[in-house]
């Protein structure tokens, strides 16, 4: 394995390790994940929510499978028709997925990790089908957009128990504290920071779990090769106030900067530590 090469615009990036009494999680989580960039909350979401997701979010891949259909070869960027399909910005278009961003199972965790302040900054439904098997590169969160600051976080909800046999997440620990790598695009499949890393740890997780995981951690999920579809509900939590930078990192520093804060798919959901009901979808109720 090639040693991984910082993102030129990651130069100077040091890891800031959580400080304070955590409210949802414990001290050892929060250490835990400082360390290793990572953890498996088996129990997050309660059965009836997810139940209502799950019925949400086929019909919104429903959707995308119809769309990918009327494309040349059913394809758009990395998704596929009956491989892969990623259903986009589903808490601002559902009033079932805007509670499940917003319950205060997820937004307990997201306080402890990212903050008190906070905005949901990107949320889709991945769907990996067994028609035809693949698996991502590995990469980061951050490399597919590069934001700061760079320690934002993704809640890999699984929404069908999540194996190793049909695409659970598959971690490298510990790299996140060096900041963004460098990445190359690997067509059709997208983005790549690593090849062939060592050390690397599947993180299976039933439905209602959550891998939750860094911006900066990287991480693949393998191939389906069950009889199942895999689905997945992605969804990523920024620091109120954090920006996209703008430009080709390729060729030169950033040209601009844009504010993360789109207010129809990037609400807060936190304010000083208190969760912010979604305009017409109140804030979920505990278990």
């Amino acid at each position: 394995m090639s040693a991984p090469e910082s993102h030129p615009w990651s130069r100077g990036f040091s890891w800031t390790d959580h400080v304070g009494t955590p409210s949802t999680l414990d001290a050892a989580q929060v250490a835990a994940f400082d360390r290793e960039g990572y953890l498996v909350l088996p129990e997050l979401l309660p059965a009836d929510l997810l139940a209502e997701a799950v019925a949400e979010a086929d019909g919104f891949d429903a959707e995308t499978e119809a769309l990918l259909a009327t494309r040349e070869g059913g394809r758009i960027s990395i998704a596929e028709a009956g491989a892969l399909t990623f259903s986009v910005h589903l808490a601002a278009r559902s009033a079932v997925m805007s509670r499940v961003v917003s319950h205060p199972n997820l937004l307990g965790v997201v306080a402890d990790l990212v903050g008190p302040d906070v905005r949901l900054y990107w949320d889709q439904a991945v769907y990996k089908k067994p028609e035809k098997p693949r698996r991502f590169p590995w990469h980061q969160d951050n490399g597919y957009g590069f934001v700061e600051p760079q320690q934002y976080l993704t809640v890999w909800l699984a929404l069908t128990d999540a194996t190793s046999d049909n695409g659970c997440p598959q971690i490298v620990p510990g790299l996140h504290r060096g900041g963004t790598l460098r990445h190359r695009y690997v067509d059709p499949l997208g983005w790549e920071c690593l090849s062939e890393p060592e050390g690397t740890l599947a993180a299976p997780v039933p439905a209602g779990g959550a891998v939750v995981f860094s911006s900066l951690t990287p991480h693949l999920t393998g191939p389906n090769l069950t009889d199942g579809v895999r689905k997945a509900y992605i969804v990523q939590y920024a620091p109120d106030g954090a920006e996209k930078l703008e430009g080709d990192w390729q060729t030169g520093p950033p040209t601009g900067r844009t504010r993360c804060d789109d207010p129809t798919r990037q609400p807060v959901v936190l304010r000083n530590g208190s969760p912010v009901p979604a305009a017409g979808a109140p804030v979920a109720d505990g278990p």
